[in-house]
């Protein structure tokens, strides 16, 4: 870690970065998906453009969750981007962008699941949402699901508890 860095923050520019290539993937997902909406047969269903992108990003968020220094938006800022910038300046607890991980993963697997059962719009409305997500945090800094973390801290619910 380096001098004045906190000894559990991470960088505020990376989650942003990686929000901004997600959502990027995510809105081509959307238009793929939205293309091909009405297909019927299932083993059409899992060969869809829009569904084979949208898993692979289900498959990042999970590696976000599980193993966040390896995620590879977060690998590609730290050794490629990071180093061309300013030193940073403000710094942020690692979970609440973990937690924003989770509920990507969240939001774009139950898309893919019920796109293969077969409900047609699942998929483009469930990448939809991902993708308004990254890109409000790409774009603003505003990251829902960290917000979401915070609510459910604050209500006790997930990390530190209150002292009763």
């Amino acid at each position: 870690m380096s001098e004045g860095r906190p000894a559990r923050g991470i960088d505020a520019r990376g989650p942003r970065f990686a929000a901004g290539i997600t959502a990027a993937l995510l809105a081509v997902a959307v238009v793929l998906s939205l293309l091909t909406v009405d297909s019927v047969g299932a083993p059409s269903r899992v060969t869809d453009p829009g569904f084979l992108l949208t898993a692979v990003i289900a498959l990042l968020f999970l590696w976000g969750v599980v193993s966040p220094r390896t995620a590879p938006w977060g690998v590609l800022y730290r050794r490629v981007v990071e180093p061309r910038l300013a030193p940073a300046t403000e710094f942020e607890d690692p979970r609440p962008p973990r937690f924003a991980q989770g509920v990507g993963l969240l939001v774009t697997g139950v898309g893919v699941a019920l796109h293969i059962a077969g409900v047609p719009w699942a998929l483009p409305v469930a990448a939809a949402m991902a993708f308004v997500a990254a890109f409000l945090n790409a774009v603003f800094g505003l990251c829902l699901g960290c917000r979401l973390y915070l609510l459910l801290q604050r209500g006790g619910l997930i990390g530190r508890r209150r002292a009763a």
